[in-house]
């Protein structure tokens, strides 16, 4: 049986248009997918798209789309201007992510902040299921992808998604993204012989078959359980190389798109994380 091939890529660089300048830089790093903003990400504005560069990246079958939301985004926010601006971010998001034809919109699951838990998850069951509600057939998934566990996050280890997930009714349109650094930082010590293999397991026993649809990979600057969002290139931080090999192995991650986050404002550092990514997937 011929396991499907994740293709590997990465957050690219839109200056010059979202599609002429972000295909440029994922051929420049070597990119198979790639993850854009069609916003500031971190800002409130929600301009409108170039209806030609949404076409461009639209006709690209080849490669794969993916957009990742403001970082301003939080549905268990306390404040309601927050989770108001939040909400029509993300609407945005979605919005864009259809017209560039998108698989998926990438959110950060939030945090309670100074409200309780419970209270934080009532009302993502009341603002964010309307949202998934709304998505049409054509547009992307939204994929949750949980946080690194500072402060009072709803998200941190792959088991919190399943009360975040029964809040929004397990709704067919809610998918996951893994950050490997996120994932580690949180205490899954992907490092540890069968690390990786425990997380996924938990993972799809937590939010079912087929949800994992994006992995953001990512090495670690901290050690495991530090709860500190500092990504490293691939191979040179507390995770390293084997475990990203292992990660390409695991049944549920087959076909599974890898998109890099990592240091350098270059393209270098990214054709080189890309290149060791391609180089564990088909060695």
């Amino acid at each position: 049986m011929t396991v499907e091939k994740s293709p590997v890529g990465g957050h690219v660089l839109v200056a010059g248009g979202l599609a002429t300048g972000g295909l440029k830089y994922a051929e420049k790093i070597g990119a198979e997918v790639v993850q854009v903003f069609t916003s500031n990400p971190r800002g409130w504005a929600l301009p409108e798209g170039d209806p030609k560069q949404d076409a461009m990246l639209r006709e690209r079958d080849d490669i794969p789309v993916y957009v990742h939301s403001p970082y301003l985004v939080n549905f268990g926010s306390p404040t309601p201007e927050t989770l108001e601006k939040s909400l029509a971010a993300v609407r945005h998001s979605l919005r864009r992510g259809q017209a560039i034809g998108a698989r998926g919109v990438v959110v950060h699951t939030g945090s309670a902040v100074s409200q309780t838990y419970d209270a934080a998850m009532a009302q993502i069951h009341e603002h964010v299921l309307p949202l998934l509600e709304e998505i049409p057939e054509d547009g992307p998934d939204l994929l949750l992808e949980p946080m690194a566990g500072q402060g009072a996050m709803l998200c941190a280890k792959v088991q919190d998604l399943g009360p975040y997930f029964d809040a929004l009714e397990r709704h067919p349109r809610l998918g996951v993204c893994l950050d490997t650094c996120h994932a580690f930082a949180a205490g899954h010590d992907l490092a540890a012989p069968g690390g990786v293999k425990d997380t996924i397991d938990a993972l799809v026993a937590t939010v079912g078959e087929n949800r994992l649809k994006l992995v953001h990979a990512n090495d670690s600057k901290d050690v495991c359980g530090s709860k500190k969002d500092r990504h490293e290139n691939i191979g040179k931080g507390h995770i390293g190389e084997a475990p990203f090999a292992d990660l390409f192995r695991h049944p549920a991650v087959a076909g599974v798109p890898f998109v890099i986050e990592t240091p350098g404002r270059e393209p270098a550092p990214h054709a080189e994380d890309i290149a060791t990514l391609k180089r564990l997937r088909d060695g």
